[in-house]
């Protein structure tokens, strides 16, 4: 799939989550194995861009990869103006954010919202894709409610639009991340189009990976929430699907890519945020290898007050964390196996 200056087969792409891929994140992650890390989700309103929110947001690295930058909007004008003003500062791919179902987000009529509104949708694409020269791209959901999946027709209308690349989140607006997220409208997406489609929700594994690959035909994937507290997994995943390599990392390495992401947090955001927003990385982490060990361990990283104490905590706690991560695994494995 060519997508600007990226080309690759079968894309693994770390998915843009707002308050979540922050650049250490990103870096990692490339660093680790995935394809395409996309930025942070940012408001097309550009007396927003000094603000030390969309600041930090914007802030790119080489160690980051394809600089894919992700807009959020309502106003084709506006949207128009942001997309320029990140292309002129170096973004080398557009995507617009028409999938995020949060409620601050909807109430201003944007995110998922404008799935209501295809004429909307063709209007703000089409300013976008016509003020620019960068690949746009477009992130949507299957539609507003279950009884309302109409991503075949947006999808429709972005490539009539000149969208480049359409990701699919396998939920409704309505759903937001509740219940299993479904293929079957994703399917239908990729038979209508000839777009990339890049298939979002719920791919966990490799395995998963392989099974919604085949089931709807996806150019690639993009793998969100299970990827925090695990950077690995979506260079893992890419590997068995290209190379059939289903090593994971050992525990030791795991833990090091962690002890790595906490350090770059803490001195990405400072000495007054670092520490704060390091605890729901760690968090995230503790919760997805330890198993219902976690609580305690996450507790008490939470109680640390600054960054010196965090990292005397994990260099203490390293032994202890990676014997309970490896006996959650035997007990996970124990458990299938019976």
């Amino acid at each position: 799939m060519q997508l600007g200056p990226f080309s690759t087969e079968t894309p693994v792409f770390l998915a843009p989550m707002a308050g979540v891929t922050d650049l250490p994140m990103r870096q990692l992650a490339v660093t680790h194995g995935a394809d395409v890390a996309v930025g942070e989700m940012m408001a097309s309103d550009l007396s927003l861009s000094a603000s030390r929110k969309s600041t930090l947001r914007a802030r790119h690295s080489a160690e980051a990869g394809l600089r894919m930058i992700q807009l959020v909007g309502n106003d084709p004008d506006t949207l128009a103006a942001a997309a320029r003003y990140n292309v002129e500062r170096g973004a080398e791919v557009i995507d617009i954010n028409m999938g995020c179902p949060a409620k601050k987000v909807c109430k201003k009529a944007a995110g998922s919202a404008l799935l209501g509104d295809p004429q909307l949708v063709k209007t703000l694409l089409t300013a976008v894709t016509e003020t620019v020269s960068v690949p746009v791209t477009l992130k949507i959901r299957t539609g507003l409610a279950p009884d309302q999946r109409n991503g075949v027709e947006i999808a429709r209308i972005a490539e009539a639009s000149g969208i480049a690349m359409l990701t699919v989140h396998g939920r409704t607006r309505a759903d937001k991340f509740n219940g299993a997220a479904e293929y079957d409208t994703l399917r239908q997406i990729v038979s209508a189009v000839a777009i990339p489609v890049i298939a979002n929700g719920d791919i966990t594994s490799a395995e998963k990976a392989k099974r919604v690959l085949t089931y709807t035909g996806a150019e690639g994937i993009m793998i969100g929430r299970a990827a925090q507290g695990r950077l690995w997994l979506p260079g893992a995943i890419a590997k068995a699907l290209r190379q059939s390599d289903e090593r994971l990392p050992c525990w030791d390495e795991r833990y090091a890519v962690m002890r790595e992401h906490i350090q770059q947090v803490q001195l990405f955001h400072g000495d007054v945020t670092g520490h704060k927003i390091a605890r729901k990385h760690a968090g995230w982490f503790f919760e997805a290898e330890l198993g219902e060990a976690y609580l305690p361990i996450k507790r008490a990283f939470n109680a640390l007050e600054s960054a010196d104490a965090q990292e005397n905590f994990l260099d203490a706690q390293q032994s202890t964390i990676v014997n309970l991560m490896s006996r959650f695994q035997n007990e996970s494995v124990r458990r299938l196996a019976a």
